[in-house]
């Protein structure tokens, strides 16, 4: 059965993927501090089957006459999935209007799918001069028009009157809804670096492959470093890049185990006799990280106690398209100095 026009309407910001079915419990999620949130609220609510708070996204102009017909034209919707760009503003009248180019994959409850691209509109009328009651962020206008598959490619490149964003900015816009999505229970309400000292950063990459022959030119990727959570001595990161090759993922960071033998096993303090590796794992996260851009490296040192004095630190060089391990370095000796081993290292010139 052909999706209802009124499942047109549901079309929403950021890459949220409504993978559950109907009537799985999915995380709430109610975020109207700004339009892409508000988006992403909205289908959190159609997919949660909460269509009273799907209802309420929207002010004076309402998608349907009335809330049994909003409510109905969802009947047969069992999830959405979405995906957005990047969010253009406006401003008149006393007001911000914010425009959300998106894309979304509607699914229904006898398997068919059809694909919808178009743009939201979204209002806040300024918070220091309204009354009661007040009106929060909320859905003005939409347009929508059937698309083809992929999803991502359905997403328009702007809505409004603005210049449409740069490849950088696009490509950061759905980096941050993939690491929020991902990582909001891991890392906590300040993922992302809400905090001005723990903004994210975004690298640019000139590089070429050395499968590139002489007359090519060279290529580009991004690379986007988002503050994760901050304990007493350490802080970590999570890191997304895009290149032409690979599109946009998360970088997952190889590190050995190792393997600490001392005088005294049961004394941490005790002096180290080995250190060896057993085996490798990948990371997701990295503790104190920093990528130079002249090195084209990313380093990590995790603290084992404050003062320091023990740790362990990586190298990542950055090659052909992605990070490769090149140097490990531990120091297990609790002694008050900072005297570190390499237990890998082919980063350092013979």
């Amino acid at each position: 059965m052909p999706i209802r026009l009124l499942a047109l309407l549901a079309l929403g910001a950021s890459i949220l993927h409504a993978e559950a079915a109907l009537g799985q419990d999915l995380p709430y999620k109610d975020d109207r501090s700004d339009a892409a949130a508000l988006i992403e609220s909205y289908y959190n609510a159609v997919n949660r089957r909460e269509f009273a708070r799907a209802w309420s996204y929207y002010a004076e102009k309402k998608p349907a006459a009335d809330f049994e017909a909003f409510s109905d034209g969802y009947a047969e919707t069992e999830r959405v999935e979405l995906v957005t760009g990047a969010v253009g503003e406006e401003g008149a009248a006393g007001s911000r209007f914010f425009n959300i180019p998106i894309a979304i994959r509607a699914t229904n409850t006898d398997g068919s799918e059809q694909v919808f691209s178009g743009c939201y509109t979204a209002r806040l009328a300024n918070p220091q001069i309204q009354g009661v009651p007040f009106q929060p962020l909320h859905i003005s206008d939409w347009s929508f028009s059937i698309a083809e598959e992929p999803l991502e490619d359905a997403v328009p490149a702007a809505c409004g009157d603005g210049p449409p964003p740069s490849e950088q900015d696009a490509l950061l816009r759905r980096a941050e809804r993939l690491f929020r999505t991902a990582y909001a229970d891991i890392c906590g309400a300040g993922a992302g670096g809400d905090d001005p000292a723990n903004a994210t950063e975004v690298h640019t990459i000139s590089y070429r492959a050395t499968y590139d022959g002489p007359e090519e030119p060279a290529r580009e990727a991004h690379l986007f470093r988002f503050f994760c959570g901050m304990g007493s001595y350490n802080e970590s990161h999570v890191y997304y890049i895009s290149t032409e090759l690979d599109g946009l993922r998360q970088l997952q960071f190889a590190e050995p185990d190792v393997q600490i033998r001392r005088e005294n096993d049961d004394d941490s303090e005790s002096p180290v006799e080995d250190i060896r590796i057993t085996g490798y794992a990948v990371q997701d996260q990295l503790v104190n990280s920093f990528y130079s851009p002249e090195e084209h490296t990313i380093s990590s040192h995790a603290k084992w106690r404050g003062l320091g004095d023990a740790s362990s630190s990586g190298l990542w060089l950055f090659r052909d398209g992605r990070f490769t391990l090149v140097r490990y370095e531990v120091d297990a000796t609790y002694d008050g100095e900072i005297n570190p081993e390499p237990v890998l290292d082919y980063y350092t010139a013979p």
